[in-house]
């Protein structure tokens, strides 16, 4: 059977629940495996097929990206892709703006994927929580019709827990994956 690699990185659990249902979803095609990033020994990277990482979204980086980076040449003969999961819904230009942003040089040609992941202020650490309230109170005093809509998901999740991870999001990455 083929094997097959993702890598991932979860703070707060939408991202881990993205992998584990990828993985579910891959079961009948591929073993796959399942490292958080800094698990992950390198030496073992020539058994897989292609690989997956996974990384949240966090004041427009996508976390642990920074250690693929550093494993990037042994990406070259393997099929590799990134989702990255975020709170906000799906936007074009803020999914363009993240890419040019995160996907530079030796990342760039890799393909990257958008998941909508999850929103609870109970579980955030207190630095993040703070960062979150000060930005929605600097938001709350914009025009509401100039708020982009990640400002507007923003000011709407305050005080809310929300979970939007969804299989859905998973097919455009499945469908590259399964693709010869």
């Amino acid at each position: 059977m083929k094997k097959g690699l993702i890598l991932y990185k979860s703070k707060y659990g939408a991202t881990k629940k993205y992998v584990i249902m990828l993985k579910e979803e891959l079961k009948e095609k591929f073993e796959c495996d399942i490292y958080e990033i800094g698990d992950f020994k390198e030496t073992t990277l020539k058994s897989y097929e292609w690989i997956v990482y996974a990384g949240g979204i966090y004041a427009s980086g996508i976390a642990g990206l920074n250690v693929l980076r550093k494993k990037c040449k042994q990406l070259k003969d393997k099929k590799t892709a990134i989702f990255c999961v975020g709170a906000s819904p799906y936007n074009e230009k803020a999914f363009y703006e993240l890419k040019a942003h995160n996907l530079k040089e030796d990342l760039k040609d890799i393909p990257i994927f958008y998941g909508r992941g999850a929103w609870d202020e109970s579980k955030m650490t207190w630095k993040d929580r703070t960062l979150c309230k000060m930005l929605q109170k600097v938001i709350a005093k914009k025009d509401p019709a100039s708020c982009e809509p990640w400002m507007q998901a923003l000011l709407g999740s305050v005080g809310q827990t929300c979970d939007w991870t969804d299989q859905k999001y998973l097919l455009p990455v499945l469908e590259y994956i399964l693709k010869n």
